[in-house]
């Protein structure tokens, strides 16, 4: 069967990733329709600031890329949608004293909700993006998410919020190749797009800087309060919970013998709780709103490996599905960073299984 009956839409940035899927899709055969949606962003005191997603010149990159390839180009008008899902969302979480991952929320409900929604309604049968990652099938056929080619730029953490049918739409025609290489292929096919630099994280900050921002459109977060040990003594004062991150030591404006790292907040009390390296570390963790890729979860506790970050190495441990979209986690040795708020993500090797957001590590005696 000729891929020419079969439509898909790609998610266009302009920037080299999404530029490549278009046109590795072209040379396919595929009926490839390109789209890029204007996302919200701040006006600050200094102006308005474009999302770093789709400042004019993306927009020009990718509208360039469409015409030089032979697809229609669309924009679509995602501002209210995306400051309601993902802008909200992310002050939502600062004041509950967590640190989100705003990414995990816009694959979840921009990119393969809103977005993937409106390719179907134009016919499309697949949305594809310039993720790094992979899509198989299991020994029952259902679809599975495999890590990118490229290790140092495997985004299937970010994708851990698919399900069957949202795996069964789309397509990630860069997953198979390493980095270098797709820069190669855009150069190949003579797209402009070869040697741009990648795009960053927290797009609608137009300096990056979420600590402005909170500061500017959530005062309530960055409220003084005391620093406190475990024990409930008082060593200090902060500046806001949100200026803080869980084993940050810099900054604290704290003195004692040993050096101190945040280990907890508690936005109820407006206290940050600092302590030891020995006190940061823990074994456990919970997640919640757990998305187990197969579309149920295993019926016993597993092994597996687990990244409690982006970049960070997935870690040896046993995993525990819970009632109510909740699991545990339980690692072989100590971690000093799970974050409330982040994602816990599961491995099989290179198949991702899953993943939740932490609800907290096990640490009982911090209040």
């Amino acid at each position: 069967m000729s891929n020419a009956n079969t439509r898909v839409v790609v998610a266009m940035s302009g920037g080299v990733d999404s530029s490549v899927a278009a046109a590795l899709l072209v040379e396919q055969g595929y009926d490839v329709v390109g789209m890029m949606m204007r996302l919200w962003s701040e006006e600050t005191a200094n102006g308005y600031v474009h999302n770093r997603c789709c400042t004019p010149e993306q927009m020009h990159d990718a509208r360039r890329i469409a015409d030089q390839i032979g697809i229609p180009f669309y924009v679509l008008d995602t501002k209210d949608y995306f400051r309601s899902t993902i802008v909200e969302y992310f002050i939502d979480q600062h004041r509950q004293g967590v640190t989100p991952n705003p990414c995990l929320e816009c694959n979840r409900h921009v990119r393969f909700e809103w977005l993937l929604q409106t390719a179907l309604s134009l016919d499309a049968q697949y949305l594809a993006t310039g993720h790094y990652a992979q899509i198989g099938r299991d020994a029952q056929g259902r679809f599975t998410l495999i890590k990118g080619a490229d290790d140092a730029k495997d985004q299937s953490y970010v994708l851990s919020v698919l399900n069957q049918d949202k795996l069964s739409r789309a397509m990630f025609p860069v997953g198979m190749y390493p980095k270098p290489q797709v820069r190669e292929i855009a150069a190949r096919f003579g797209l402009p797009t070869a040697s741009k630099k990648d795009s960053q994280d927290l797009c609608f900050l137009g300096d990056g800087d979420y600590r402005r921002f909170l500061a500017e459109n959530a005062p309530d977060t960055v409220k003084p309060g005391a620093i406190i040990r475990k024990d409930g003594s008082v060593i200090g004062e902060h500046v806001g919970l949100s200026n803080y991150t869980i084993g940050q030591r810099k900054g604290l404006g704290v003195q004692a013998a040993d050096p101190l790292y945040v280990i907890g907040m508690n936005p109820m009390t407006n206290t940050l709780i600092v302590g030891t390296a020995k006190e940061l570390g823990a074994t456990d963790l919970t997640a919640k709103r757990v998305n187990w890729i197969a579309g149920e979860p295993p019926a016993d506790r597993f092994r597996a490996q687990v990244k409690i970050r982006y970049k960070a190495k997935p870690v040896e441990a046993w995993v525990e599905p819970l009632d109510d979209d909740r699991m545990r986690v339980t690692f072989d040795a100590p971690l000093r960073d799970i974050t409330p708020g982040q994602g816990a993500v599961v491995y099989d090797g290179d198949m991702c299984l899953g993943g939740g957001i932490i609800e907290r590590p096990a640490r009982n005696d911090v209040h």
